[in-house]
């Protein structure tokens, strides 16, 4: 039998298998087995499910149900109290999606302009992974950069604009998940970030797509795009970190007259209508937009598509 061993049973494609936990004594002269309960796990089951009658009664309403995928690694929020049930949780979330061999927990919130949060290990070891979406490849180190999984969809909307011959823009963008995508169509592409660690792996990324000839890569800060980047877009794609809307102002500057601006922006719903006020003061027109995740009770992530008149 093949398959990962585990305090449910042990794991093949996706199936928990109970089985008999046994202990040896530090002697070796006697042999103990203490019988599991009777678990077949069913993939589909809620992680809070699955951890019914393992985590009490009164603290399991603590877990959420929610948690990120990057590659092989899974990334979640452990609330306290509940830190004594962490490997129960983390054996339980390996079980539940086969492809992840590494479970980290937040141990900090997001903070600087990185976007970065402080992560620990509970199973597995290491913080670096190539994650695929939609045939394209991206390795990382979670713990040096930013990535959101969760954007994959909307990445490919994006990318679907994108025309050969583009001059495309992506300020902030990260370890390339903007980029990439818009290169294999044909752009000619101009990333900035000031990670120095995410423009590394952007450029591992790039080789590693076959991109590497269409795009160039600046590690400087994004508000200063003017001063080192001839204007005239024909696209901009700004995936903006939380608190960073004024970047807008130099968007209408960097792109030509018809060309199109993807805006990624997190909002509470009551100050969208100023934001679209704020568009047609920097002479820009709202074609299209959409809610695409959220980051706290009552903030949204927003997209919205805008053409320079």
């Amino acid at each position: 039998m093949s398959g990962i061993p585990g305090r449910f049973g042990w794991c093949t494609d996706g199936l928990m298998i109970a089985i008999p936990e046994i202990r040896f004594s530090s002697s070796l002269k006697r042999l103990s087995i203490l019988i599991v309960p009777d678990v077949m796990y069913d993939p589909s089951m809620s992680l809070k499910r699955s951890l019914a009658g393992i985590i009490p009664d009164d603290k399991i309403s603590l877990l959420s149900d929610r948690y990120e995928v990057i590659g092989d690694l899974a990334i979640l929020d452990i609330p306290a109290g509940l830190e004594a049930y962490q490997d129960d949780i983390a054996l339980a979330l390996i079980s539940k999606r086969k492809n992840i061999r590494t479970v980290l927990r937040k141990s900090g919130k997001r903070e600087g302009d990185g976007r970065l949060a402080a992560l620990e290990v509970v199973i597995g070891s290491g913080t670096i992974t190539e994650h695929h979406e939609f045939g394209y490849r991206y390795r990382m180190d979670v713990a040096q950069v930013f990535f959101n999984s969760r954007l994959g969809t909307e990445r490919m909307r994006v990318a679907a604009q994108v025309r050969p011959g583009e001059r495309v823009l992506v300020p902030f963008c990260g370890v390339g998940p903007f980029v990439v995508p818009a290169a294999a169509r044909g752009a000619s592409v101009v990333a900035v970030d000031q990670n120095p660690d995410a423009i590394r792996w952007l450029f591992q990324n790039l080789v590693l797509n076959g991109v590497s000839g269409q795009v160039r890569a600046i590690n400087d800060d994004a508000f200063r795009i003017p001063r080192f980047v001839e204007p005239g877009f024909d696209r901009v794609i700004v995936p903006t970190p939380y608190g960073s809307d004024t970047i807008l102002a130099i968007l209408p500057g960097m792109t030509r007259k018809g060309g199109n601006i993807h805006f990624y922006t997190f909002k509470p719903e009551d100050e969208i209508g100023s934001l679209m006020e704020s568009f047609g003061e920097n002479g820009l027109t709202c074609t299209a937009s959409h809610k695409c995740g959220s980051v706290a009770p009552g903030i949204c992530r927003y997209v919205f598509d805008l053409i320079k008149g």
